[in-house]
């Protein structure tokens, strides 16, 4: 059960991505900490998050650069 939270848990920071630009940054940071969660609990992390996961990454490294 405690992947299907994190799933609802997920899609809702996304929404709240979409909903709220503003706050864009501040949700990327809650889903990588989602995604460390879950890798901590011994979770999977499914091919679409992995795939979200390394977008978020390289934003990251172009908004440093």
């Amino acid at each position: 059960m405690a992947l299907e939270s994190f799933k609802a848990q997920i899609s809702l920071l996304l929404e709240q991505m979409v909903n709220q630009p503003e706050d864009e940054h501040e949700v990327q940071e809650q889903l990588r900490e989602k995604f460390r969660e879950m890798r901590a609990m011994g979770l999977p992390l499914p091919a679409d998050l992995v795939a979200l996961e390394k977008r978020l990454d390289e934003d990251l490294d172009v908004e440093e650069s």
